[in-house]
């Protein structure tokens, strides 16, 4: 996701293609005789985090033959990396990311291969909840390796000082909870929204939305949201008036999502945040070098209009370019990679010496499902309930291709009306009139 890996999208990755496609460190034009090799074959692997223990990797090549060259690059350098190759038709790498909202954009393009022509991918339906979000035009061009959605966090220890003895199941709970909270002098801003214009806030607001029950676009991509009465416009309302009645701190005008989460939901400075990355209460919340609210915080099941609500995801994948050198070795390693048996081992079920760093919250049920038996995952029951039964796409039917385009009309009118330098009112307009003009092609 979302997470602590990645976010602060630019959405212009098109427009440096030209420049950065001549300039790729390694760029070759993609060998197709060599497509189907795999043994003795060194594979180049590039995602945006560190790479995998080097037991885990070398048991690949040992099982395998195939050697794995990990190349680290950050989340927006990457996308420009993987458009620049792609439209050069240029080798970059073997396999490599294919996040939830660039799957359109990959799909129109053809720019990945469809998978299911090297995997069994039906079936992984059953098993990974989020593959659908990784469809496009009826071809699976990523697999998900981690699971990642929204959820609420709460700081049941400040909780508990406002004597709030009973979790909140609805936002209008929630909200008296959160007033509770300022008006007792236990947390002066207790929620915590991040209103940098940055993607952070467009998930945030994603969340809000499905919460109060509705969705963003329909199937043409037209906007939910223009109508007071929609669950969107509701959202924008409610988050922007956490900001003008004190419940967000003012200072998070500038904050991002990961900001917020490392410097306030884990300092202590806020009690709740509503649209919270899956995985981080293990991952960040109850880390003592990094948190100072340690087996203080835990995972809520989000507050809706009249009782639970869903949660939406945001997964990552993994994926071949249609440029890549060794498709069928690169294949072999994404089925490793999304494995139940690696998954569990990176998220810490094997011992310290599997352990995948960054690595938050498996993509396989049965991967989560006994780490939570195992007593290895912390807030495992309420997780697994939700990656099983509530979570959903943002774009049921996909992300569009002109996605980047939207999320950044959406954080950026987000943040003025935030700001005070325009009303919601005509925040929402700017962000329907965006996507009515990119659904529509003018």
């Amino acid at each position: 996701m979302a997470s602590l890996r990645k976010h602060t999208r630019t959405g212009a990755v098109l427009a440096s293609v030209a420049i950065l496609g001549l300039g790729l460190s390694g760029c070759s034009p993609a060998a197709d005789k060599s497509s189907s090799e795999t043994k003795g074959v060194t594979i180049t692997v590039a995602l945006f985090t560190a790479p995998p223990p080097k037991a885990a990797l070398a048991e690949f090549t040992k099982d395998t033959g195939i050697k794995v060259k990990w190349s680290t690059i950050d989340w927006d350098s990457l996308q420009t990396k993987i458009a620049a190759s792609s439209a050069a038709k240029t080798y970059f790498a073997d396999a490599t990311d294919v996040d939830w909202s660039r799957v359109g954009q990959l799909g129109t393009l053809k720019w990945f291969e469809p998978l299911e022509d090297y995997l069994d991918t039906e079936s992984y339906k059953k098993d990974m909840p989020q593959l659908d979000s990784f469809v496009s035009d009826g071809h699976v061009v990523g697999i998900p390796f981690d699971a990642s959605f929204l959820t609420t966090t709460v700081n049941t220890e400040m909780f508990e000082k406002a004597g709030i003895t009973t979790m909140p199941t609805t936002i209008a709970e929630y909200t008296a909870d959160l007033e509770k909270l300022k008006s007792s002098g236990v947390a002066e801003h207790p929620l915590n929204i991040p209103f940098a214009a940055a993607e952070g806030l467009s998930t945030y607001w994603y969340q809000t939305t499905a919460a109060f029950g509705g969705t963003v676009l329909d199937g043409d991509g037209k906007p939910q949201f223009s109508d007071p009465d929609s669950a969107g416009y509701k959202a924008a309302e409610w988050m922007v008036n956490g900001v003008k009645s004190g419940l967000v701190p003012p200072g998070n005008i500038n904050v991002s999502d990961t900001q917020g989460q490392q410097t306030l939901m884990a300092k202590g400075g806020v009690a709740s945040t509503f649209a919270d990355y899956s995985g981080n209460v293990g991952s960040l919340y109850d880390i003592p070098d990094t948190s100072s609210v340690v087996g203080k915080v835990t995972y809520l099941p989000t507050p809706g209009v009249d009782g639970v609500g869903p949660n939406v995801s945001n997964p990552d994948g993994i994926g071949i370019p249609v440029t890549a050198k060794y498709k069928e070795a690169a294949a072999k390693f994404i089925e490793w990679f999304t494995s139940q048996k690696a998954q569990y081992g990176f998220a810490g079920g094997e011992g310290p010496d599997n352990v995948f760093p960054g690595y938050f919250l498996p993509s396989r049920l049965s991967a989560i499902e006994q780490l939570t038996a195992d007593g290895e995952l912390a807030g495992g029951d309420v997780l697994t309930s939700i990656l099983k039964d509530s979570a959903r796409p943002v774009f049921p039917e996909g992300a569009p291709a002109w996605y980047p385009e939207f999320s950044r009309a959406v954080n950026t009118n987000l943040h003025a009306a935030a700001a005070g330098s325009m009303s919601v009112k005509d925040a929402m307009k700017a962000i329907s009139d965006t996507a009515d003009k990119l659904s529509s092609g003018s």
